[in-house]
């Protein structure tokens, strides 16, 4: 990259945030996440146009037709959750947009949010609005012409990575949470704000990025920065009315000194699996997405992120509960009732990173399907809750070599590999689940145990011995490299794939199956698509703006099904173009 050509994107950048985009507080955190950013940007110049290629599975041996398609439910006009149910299996029954005329999809209206920011929201469409969030704003737009009805801007201090990942609705009420550590509620016609609750520890590097859920007059939601010296996770449950914390549960040992906001859920002990050197305080455990429920059972299931210091697990041996794992709760009272670990003795980062889907399988199977960033998919039979399979779903390549001091260690998938924090999505018509994943490599080189110890409370705390901080979490292979995308249609019964598709920029976003016969998916370069479920072929595909790495739901307003996407992902984790975050509504004509 040539410095004139470096120069030019930086003025562009100041320009624009000159012009009136709103970017973080001038703090340590918002000025490194621009210069992130920034950094991104000169990566991404000259980025190549989207490309994806599919290939079937000769050794596949499933179901020979897709089962028929049920009548559309009244539900199905909105998408009122984060994964849309909140057993979160992401599939819309609607199939007005179909293989057959989904050729005539095109960009009907956008919604310019005017900011640049690490867009993860994943939007929700009930009672007649969609409604989205950056880290500093919630907003309500009309569904069908991107006309704002109202939004609401918030103030508080930056966090390292400006990220919200959405907004929960319950009886009239929104509730999002915030980077400094709290759950605010809001009028769902007024966007005014009607209470706030404190649930994390900002000075430790907690905040609260997760899109909440709320069922029975709860919200659930935890905190994350579970990559920071001190910081742990929790999962709460609060009162929808008032805010008043019902529940508290620690994903992580509760020491002395640590903060009691509210009456703890039972749980088992678990800090024999701690072995914690001096000066290494137990760490992690954050749950930085959204979450699970089945309303039939009662069960809450909590996606819990990794340990740390994230690479060296010499200094806290044992398997670390309850990080990489999912924690299953009794959502009323918070007790413990089973877990899942998925990565223990976690060293590679390797967060269980999004919400699992709760099926039932074209076998009859109780199924929880969940991707972390492992990179493969599980399959959990629930009737006695026995892995069925773990299928690989993204490059995996030498990650049972331990890391050192003495020498860089590298593997696939790398710390923002494999499935992020948006779920798999399953098809009941073909039986098939998708996953999104990413495809990019890093490499490690650990510092000292007395370096680790040393490491100040409440700062990033990976263990990675680098001077140049964009490598906190390792050095990753560039964009010239090894740097993609897969798209896994996978047996929900057996685990085999059926198709896969390659994509030249990682899948970030949600993946979103149809009565239609469609997968709706986007990737980091800003290409959206549409496939057919069942073949894996791409039937439309387009470059809509920067980014897509929040939410793709579909829905029906005045007769006619759209389709929203959140695009203009921009972070210095990813390098991605800057491009304003915009909520695009997708249709097609005569619809």
């Amino acid at each position: 990259m040539n410095r004139k050509l470096e120069i030019i994107i930086v003025a562009l950048g100041a320009a624009a945030a000159g012009a009136g985009i709103t970017s973080s507080l001038a703090d340590e955190a918002g000025i490194e996440s621009r210069v992130g950013e920034l950094r991104g940007a000169v990566l991404s110049v000259l980025a190549p146009a989207g490309a994806v290629a599919t290939e079937t599975n000769p050794n596949y041996k499933g179901v020979a037709a897709p089962a028929p398609a049920a009548p559309p439910s009244p539900a199905a006009a909105d998408w009122p959750s984060y994964n849309k149910t909140l057993t979160s299996e992401r599939f819309s029954d609607l199939s007005q947009i179909n293989t057959k005329n989904v050729a005539k999809l095109k960009v009907l209206c956008s919604y310019d949010t005017w900011r640049l920011t690490s867009f993860e929201t994943g939007p929700i469409m009930v009672e007649g609005a969609l409604i989205g969030t950056t880290e500093f704003d919630i907003f309500s737009i009309d569904p069908s012409s991107c006309a704002e009805n109202w939004r609401t801007h918030e103030e508080y201090p930056a966090y390292i990575l400006p990220t919200n990942r959405g907004a929960a609705y319950l009886d009239g009420k929104l509730f999002r949470g915030t980077d400094d550590g709290r759950v605010l509620a809001y009028d769902f016609k007024t966007g005014k704000r009607l209470w706030e609750t404190t649930i994390a520890d900002v000075k430790k590097g907690e905040d609260v990025p997760a899109a909440p859920i709320a069922w029975e007059g709860l919200v659930f939601i935890g905190n994350a920065g579970g990559d920071f010296k001190g910081a742990k996770g929790h999962m709460y449950a609060l009162d929808a009315k008032t805010g008043k914390i019902v529940w508290q549960f620690f994903l992580v040992p509760k020491t002395e000194g640590d903060t009691v906001r509210g009456p703890e859920g039972a749980s088992p002990p678990i800090n024999s699996t701690w072995k914690n050197e001096p000066g290494v305080p137990i760490s992690g455990g954050g749950t930085w997405t959204s979450t699970t429920l089945d309303p039939a059972s009662g069960l809450l299931y909590v996606p819990v992120g990794n340990p740390a210091p994230d690479f060296d697990n010499s200094v806290r041996q044992g398997d670390n509960l309850f990080t990489g794992s999912v924690v299953v709760l009794d959502a009323k009272t918070g007790a413990y009732k089973n877990h899942f670990q998925l990565v223990p003795r976690d060293w590679h980062d390797w967060d269980v990173s999004n919400p699992p889907a709760l099926i039932k399988t074209r076998g009859g199977k109780r199924l929880m399907a969940v991707s972390p960033k492992d990179g493969h998919l599980y399959g959990f039979d629930l009737g006695d809750n026995k892995l069925l399979y773990r299928t690989p779903v993204t490059r995996i390549e030498n990650v049972e070599e331990p890391f050192a001091v003495d020498k860089d260690v590298h593997f696939c998938p790398g710390a923002g590999g494999g499935e992020e924090w948006n779920s798999p999505g399953y098809d009941p018509l073909t039986n098939l689940i998708f996953t999104g994943d990413v495809d990019w490599c890093v490499t490690v080189k650990l510092q000292t145990r007395e370096e680790i110890a040393a490491a100040p409370l409440g700062q990033p705390w990976t263990g990675e011995k680098s001077l140049n901080p964009f490598n906190e979490f390792g050095k990753f292979t560039r964009a010239d490299g090894v740097w993609a995308g897969w798209l896994h249609a996978v047996d929900a019964d057996t685990g085999v794939w059926k198709w896969r598709l390659k994509s030249n920029y990682p899948i970030l976003s949600g993946v979103t199956p149809t009565a239609g016969g469609l997968v709706f998916f986007g990737d980091t370069g800003g290409n959206f698509y549409a496939l057919d479920a069942a073949t894996g072929q791409k039937l439309w595909g387009q470059k809509i703006g920067g980014a897509i790495g929040g939410g793709v739901i579909t829905y029906t307003v005045n007769g006619a099904q759209k389709v929203a996407v959140a695009t203009g992902y921009v972070s210095p984790a990813f390098p991605t173009e800057i491009r304003r975050a915009k909520i695009s509504i997708l249709g097609v004509e005569g619809n």
